[in-house]
């Protein structure tokens, strides 16, 4: 297997190697040829070129190092035809900007950071569990509940993980066009593809069009997930600066099959030969599907009324500007099955399911914004929220009558800050409902101190008010369990959260914090034993709130250890719950342990990452899943967990193209057959995946 390894990787970094650059060739050097990584501090060019998000650490885009990318990886050169002149390009010039304008520039490295970031998620998905398949819902293996949205959402959380909301897409600013393709094998017959180009057409104008879509069968029978979802960037300038306009369109498309798991939890556990094949497992139901279809556009804007400045090198001139922001989503949830199954309960009214929940938002909002050297920047703003959640009809029965919709408006008048004093760094925002059902407030404040080039810390404080995501609310089925209206006995959910973080060379990073919830909302399942052991415990599934007070304590560390080319990177996510009623369960400790090698090859063409990464968490109640609804609920009838997940990696770079080779969940070749994702959900078994990311310059 070893010798197969590394043949491929072999002929794959000739071929790669093998190719031309995108970019001229030129007379001396490479260009893009890496001389060394990791070997210099971020150098900052601008205050747009760091990034300071609820972290004590600067990261850059797709990375947690505090490393560049080296002079001979960062200088394109571009000859001109019949000229002397050499135009010369940084890679810093490539910049990337996020919702909250915060800027990076594109990350070409080869780092251990990219190998937890390669995944379906193109995020670190260390506090999380996945399913069998790819697209599949991903179990929670740690809560943090100082980032939850403002208004409530349409719910069906489950099959979110991969959708991208309005503080999701990026914008972009670049000096010549540039693509990036991401590729990556899927479990059994399909594959995934992340595509991203962007452009200035010219110095102040900047377009992008991106395309992610995967398709996977999956190991087990009606499994079957894929997606597809489009999305195109706009951002211009204006040359003196005063204007200044970006907007998104988004049309996304998630569906996935579901078989309600396994029938039979012996043919899994078992390990006998007939069912070592998974598509020869029984599995609860062959007929259902969910799906997740959005739409959204989105633009924001800004004009500044007075922008003086003291010369051409002011920073931070006095300004006075009016911005407005909008955005328009349509979003729809279905769950279909041609026929009725038990695990959602007996007699539906309708036959086949066909339940379809609609949630149409429109958001405005216009603010005044103020900024000079000594009072930093201040924000006040007005915004209205319209929303209105609709099924297709009323429901009467006995015990009363639920309507078909939950629409109305929210205002709010907010305000933002933030400030830079020497060393010391605050930004804080506040947003109050005034009038309007679903909403309270908002209020979220963060200082960050750096005490040297070595050590900062960080500490902040959350406080918000609100209801519920709606299908908590009000839902309707063609199945009679699950139909319900809660608006008027809700009350909304009070978060209160304080959190410290500190960074160091020497120490690393640790970050901690304490929430206290009060009408905590869940969903659970009211069946006897007699029904679960009738495999009807799904059928019972309902949301309920707790009176009673939860507090949730979290602290994670994070530190790499180096020796010369060998380095041991851990991470240690430790949590406490303490509540009167189990309703939220997560395990205690989670650990992700990474050794690896890194070196360049064959004569420095290519540089060579390989290791082994060890993760685990202690076995708790883990939740189980209710695809009707596309939700985890609790149960405390067993705990699952406790297992090891072994996985072994050769990753590689040439030139801008990073290869991937994994072998996944290794450690279940040897090991009994007990690993879950959720009740009768089996993680996947051992498979090897492959995929890369290219990127090319013009």
């Amino acid at each position: 297997m070893r010798l197969i390894l590394f043949t491929l990787l072999f002929l794959l970094g000739q071929f790669l190697f093998a190719q031309q650059d995108s970019l001229p060739p030129q007379k001396e050097v490479d260009s893009m040829k890496v001389e060394t990584l990791d070997s210099v501090r971020i150098k900052q060019k601008d205050s747009l070129n760091v990034v300071k998000k609820d972290s004590v650490q600067t990261m850059q885009k797709d990375s947690l190092s505090q490393d560049t990318i080296p002079k001979a990886d960062k200088r394109f050169i571009r000859s001109q035809k019949k000229v002397e002149v050499v135009d010369s390009v940084f890679i810093e010039d490539y910049k990337i900007v996020s919702y909250a304008r915060d800027t990076t520039f594109l990350d070409t490295t080869l780092t251990i950071f990219k190998e937890y970031k390669y995944n379906y998620l193109r995020k670190d998905d260390f506090e999380l569990m996945p399913f069998a398949n790819m697209g599949q819902p991903y179990n929670e293996l740690g809560k943090t509940f100082s980032k939850n949205s403002y208004y409530p959402r349409i719910g069906a959380t489950a099959k979110h993980p991969r959708y991208f909301e309005v503080e999701d897409i990026k914008y972009y600013n670049v000096p010549t066009p540039i693509t990036e393709l991401m590729f990556k094998t899927s479990m059994e017959q399909g594959q995934f593809l992340d595509a991203l180009l962007t452009f200035n057409l010219s110095k102040r104008f900047n377009v992008s069009v991106a395309y992610n879509g995967f398709r996977s069968l999956g190991k087990y029978r009606f499994e079957q997930a894929q997606s597809g979802i489009f999305s195109t960037t706009m951002n211009y300038s204006t040359e003196n600066g005063r204007y200044s306009l970006r907007g998104h369109i988004a049309a996304q498309d998630i569906e996935g099959q579901e078989n309600g798991g396994l029938l039979d939890r012996e043919q899994f556990e078992g390990d006998l030969p007939d069912f070592q094949d998974r598509s020869k497992i029984d599995v609860r139901y062959t007929d259902a599907n969910n799906r997740i279809l959005g739409k959204r556009y989105y633009l924001d804007h800004l004009y500044k009324l007075v922008n003086h400045k003291r010369d051409s090198t002011d920073l931070n001139p006095t300004s006075l500007a009016i911005g407005h922001e909008f955005s328009y989503e349509t979003k729809f949830y279905d769950f279909t099955q041609t026929r009725q199954n038990n695990a959602f309960g007996d007699e539906p009214f309708l036959v086949p399911i066909e339940d379809r929940a609609r949630l149409k938002t429109m958001f405005n909002k216009g603010s005044v914004q103020f900024s000079n050297r000594t009072l930093g920047k201040v924000t006040g703003s007005v915004g209205l929220y319209t929303y209105n959640y609709f099924f297709n009809s009323i429901l009467i029965t006995d015990e009363g009558t639920i309507p078909n919709k939950l629409e109305g408006e929210e205002i709010t008048v907010g305000g933002e800050c933030s400030n830079n004093f020497g060393r010391l760094s605050l930004k804080g925002n506040i947003n109050y409902t005034i009038s309007g059902d679903l909403t309270g407030n908002v209020l979220n404040a963060t200082a960050n101190y750096r005490i040297n080039d070595n050590i900062s810390v960080l500490g902040g404080i959350h406080i918000s008010s609100r209801m519920p995501d709606f299908n908590y609310l009000l839902y309707q089925s063609d199945y009679r369990n699950f139909n319900w209206y809660n608006l008027d006995t809700f009350e909304k959910q009070q978060t209160q959260t304080i959190k410290f973080g500190l960074d160091s060379k020497w120490l690393g990073r640790i970050e901690a914090e304490y929430s206290a919830l009060d009408n905590y909302t869940y969903f659970a399942s009211t069946a006897t034993q007699e029904q679960i052991d009738a495999a009807q415990e799904t059928a019972f599934v309902k949301p309920f709130q707790e009176a009673n007070t939860i507090n949730h304590l979290r602290a994670k560390y994070t530190k790499e250890f180096k020796w010369r080319k060998w380095a041991l990177m851990n991470t240690v996510l430790y949590q406490d719950v303490t509540q009167d009623n189990q309703v939220l369960n997560l395990p205690q400790v989670v650990t992700r342990n990474t050794l690896y090698f890194s070196s360049d090859v064959f004569k420095k063409a290519m540089f060579l990452q390989t290791g082994v990464t060890f993760k685990y968490f202690t076995s708790y109640n883990m939740n189980a899943y209710n695809p009707l609804l596309g939700e985890f609920y609790i149960q405390n009838n067993e705990e699952l967990g406790g297992y090891p997940l072994l996985d072994l990696f050769i990753n590689a770079k040439v030139r801008q193209t990073r290869i991937y080779l994994k072998a996944e969940h290794l450690n279940s070749i040897f090991m009994e057959p007990n690993y879950y994702s959720a009740p009768n959900y089996p993680y996947r078994d051992f498979v090897i995946r492959f995929g890369l990311v290219w990127n090319f310059f013009s």
